[in-house]
């Protein structure tokens, strides 16, 4: 991991993530939040404020270590148990079934085996258990969608492996999950091949073996 992401990268992002106005969409999507919650790609703890004050405990998942820096330098503690794990979301060391809520906003974007990180969100999930999501990705629209593909190389670069051009819904789907809410709109004051936001919830999909064609998708080749 190099200097970018490790000292420089957390920083940019810290800054650029912690507004009001994405504030409210974290605020919309964890106020669902219930029991052991595991988030993905914690980084620096900007979703803390805004998890309800009785869930039993959140175990946060991140694998740059700079991130968790950050938060240690903030000070503050929240209302309930923080277990932080410094790992990568592809290979959970964490077991079956063990987590009532999981939550990723602003991550799947970044995750290099975006399939084999979802399989194993679909294993640590209970049955019962939601998956809580908020991505930006592909847009619905061909203009916008062309531009996606085209500045997705750069922007792989400047985001330290963030894609602008990746299908959550389908990639969601093929992971063995159900969605059963679903919302997708453009972020405001926010440029379009960023912004195209997907917002919901998705359960284990126990019906049917989950589509292994997803562990590796890679929208880089």
């Amino acid at each position: 991991m190099g200097i970018y992401s490790r000292y420089l990268f957390p920083r940019l992002l810290n800054w650029g993530m912690a507004c009001e106005r994405l504030g409210e969409q974290r605020r919309h999507v964890l106020s669902s939040a219930r029991g052991r919650v595991l988030e993905i790609g914690f980084g620096t703890g900007l979703n803390l404020p805004y998890y309800p004050k009785y869930i039993e405990y959140l175990t946060a998942i991140d694998n740059n270590p700079g991130m968790f820096r950050l938060l240690e330098g903030a000070g503050s503690e929240p209302p309930f148990e923080l277990r932080i794990v410094r790992a990568g979301a592809e290979a959970l060391p964490l077991e079956d079934s063990s987590f009532e809520t999981v939550v990723s906003t602003w991550t799947l974007c970044s995750v290099g085996a975006i399939g084999r990180a979802l399989e194993e969100i679909r294993r640590v999930l209970h049955p019962s258990g939601r998956f809580l999501f908020l991505e930006h990705g592909l847009s619905a629209d061909p203009s916008v969608k062309r531009w996606q593909n085209r500045l997705n190389p750069l922007q792989r670069i400047i985001g330290d492996g963030c894609n602008l051009n990746r299908d959550m819904e389908a990639l969601i789907l093929k992971a063995g999950l159900r969605i059963e809410k679903l919302d997708r709109f453009y972020l405001e004051k926010t440029p379009r091949i960023m912004g195209y936001t997907y917002r919901g919830c998705a359960v284990p999909d126990r019906g049917r073996a989950s589509d292994r064609t997803a562990l590796d998708y890679n929208p880089s080749r």
